[in-house]
């Protein structure tokens, strides 16, 4: 893989791509975000900074497909408190950069950095920190393969984080 790609088309199409998630987690419309994500694909919030490993250490969250999906699916039931207590969320993402390219595959990987504020019973939490999707080209256009999301204060004691962000 190259460093990086300054196509500023392909760079328009990997910040809209990353619009389009938060905007899907922002609503939120789990199911059109799950579909971003390729059959084999993660997300992976470490508990420690620097963390290189989701199997032998600790994560906040740690989610293929179908633990997605079975999240999904406890957000929306009728009982899932989420249904007394609405969530609102609103993601900010900025400094976009597409630190690998492969060119014969179109895949990439991207950092950038977020601010996530969502309001549940009453309450706003704030999340910052830094985002790396490694992202695939497919026929359906880009999708995830890994979402890792690095918190400022992961190592910090956290109440339920009970949104993707």
């Amino acid at each position: 893989m190259s460093a990086h790609r300054n196509d500023a088309e392909f760079r328009r199409q990997v910040e809209d791509f990353l619009y389009l998630e938060a905007s899907y987690l922002d609503r939120p419309d789990l199911d059109r975000w799950i579909e971003l994500y390729t059959d084999d694909g993660t997300y992976w919030m470490p508990a420690v900074e620097d963390q290189e490993d989701p199997h032998n250490h600790l994560s906040l969250i740690y989610d293929d497909r179908v633990m997605m999906e079975i999240r999904r699916r406890n957000f929306v039931h009728p009982r899932a408190a989420s249904k007394d207590y609405a969530v609102r969320c609103s993601h900010l993402i900025g400094n976009v950069r597409i630190t690998e390219f492969d060119e014969a595959t179109g895949n990439c990987t991207v950092t950038s950095n977020f601010h996530c504020a969502y309001w549940y019973w009453e309450e706003q939490t704030l999340f910052a920190g830094t985002y790396r999707h490694e992202l695939v080209m497919t026929d359906e256009g880009l999708r995830i393969r890994h979402k890792r999301v690095d918190l400022i204060n992961a190592d910090a004691v956290h109440g339920a984080i009970i949104i993707y962000l």
